[in-house]
């Protein structure tokens, strides 16, 4: 039995910040904070070459991050570019649609990187020109998982609220947990896998609208797995949690579960035309086409964005789907991301 829905996903945009980083300049930057300072280095450099990058998006200028930062610096960072991001998807998200901010009747604001109360939204809300009474929804803490968990709660917000539409907002601003004085592997890690980016969407549950077909998400956590992925809390800031162990256990664990959601959700697994995944990296998407026996390379379209973005963490499924859809994409595709918890999340789209 095929999937049913009864929520469409109106429009789809990507923002990303006017600065950039060569993947070739962050090697170098590197090389001169780390190499003979810290001990396993030469063992860890090759992850710049290796990360499958060539450039991201961060969003300060470079030299910003030269410099020591304290919480405050971070935080007032982060309040000024993800505002701008915001303001910037929505407006996209909502001109595709065809819509004014007015005629939203819920947001969900998925953000992992950053603080801000009142939440995005709220900051925003005025000069976009939300309704008094929109229902706002915002989301911390999925990381990676956070696109697709907030597809599946839009989702169930609008599929609970006949007629209602969604504002579905993900922002991260990685790159500001950058701490180069720390000489960590996980900091080096992300020193050469993190960029920044925002994703904004439209879901629908109104009969006379059009768009990408949405099924229900869906979720697993396993246990004992807390330390996987997140953020340490520092007096700088978050530092990140970043297990080498990530690859080796999407390879041995992601296929069960997503096999589970398959059936869970009714679908025939011949009817999927596309598995769709966060590209949390070249080893990261090895290990997933290992694990679904796809012959390498499969996942092409995980790796351009990657190439040009980097691990952007929630909104780059977001960026896959984007690119699918633009590439001509048709048919029923199931994204999936991994994130902190351990958790897998999927949702499963139809694009005709």
């Amino acid at each position: 039995m095929g999937m049913q829905t009864s929520t469409r996903l109106l429009s789809l945009s990507t923002a990303v910040p006017e600065h950039s980083l060569q993947q070739s300049l962050a090697a170098t930057i590197a090389e001169s904070l780390y190499a003979g300072k810290m001990e396993d280095y030469e063992r860890l450099k090759p992850v710049f070459v290796n990360s499958g990058i060539d450039k991201r998006h961060i969003s300060m200028p470079l030299e910003w991050y030269m410099q020591p930062r304290d919480w405050q610096e971070r935080t007032d960072a982060y309040l000024t570019v993800a505002t701008s991001l915001y303001r910037e998807a929505t407006v996209q998200a909502l001109d595709e649609a065809g819509l004014r901010a007015a005629d939203i009747d819920a947001i969900v604001t998925v953000s992992s990187t950053g603080i801000a109360t009142p939440t995005l939204e709220a900051l925003v809300a005025d000069e976009l020109g939300f309704r008094a009474d929109v229902l706002r929804v915002p989301v911390f803490g999925l990381g990676c998982a956070g696109g697709i968990s907030g597809l599946s709660v839009a989702e169930r917000i609008a599929r609970s609220e006949p007629g209602s539409r969604v504002l579905l907002v993900v922002v991260e601003l990685c790159s500001l947990s950058f701490q180069l004085n720390q000489l960590t592997k996980a900091n080096v890690v992300a020193a050469a896998l993190f960029g920044d980016g925002a994703a904004a969407s439209v879901v629908s549950s109104r009969d006379d609208d059009d768009g990408i077909a949405l099924g229900s998400g869906q979720h697993h956590t396993w246990p004992d797995t807390l330390e996987i992925m997140g953020w340490k809390v520092d007096p700088n800031g978050f530092e990140v949690v970043f297990d080498r162990a990530i690859p080796p256990f999407a390879r041995r664990k992601l296929r069960p579960v997503v096999e589970d959601f398959i059936e869970r959700l009714e679908i025939e697994p011949a009817e999927i035309a596309r598995m769709s995944f966060h590209p949390g990296g070249s080893k990261v998407l090895q290990a997933i086409e290992s694990a679904f026996e796809l012959q390498d390379g499969t996942l092409d379209i995980e790796r351009d964005v990657l190439r040009g973005y980097g691990n952007m963490s929630a909104p780059t499924v977001m960026f896959v789907l984007r690119q699918a859809v633009d590439d001509g994409f048709k048919g029923l595709s199931l994204l999936s991301a991994l994130g902190p918890g351990f958790t897998a999340a999927s949702i499963p789209v139809t694009v005709q």
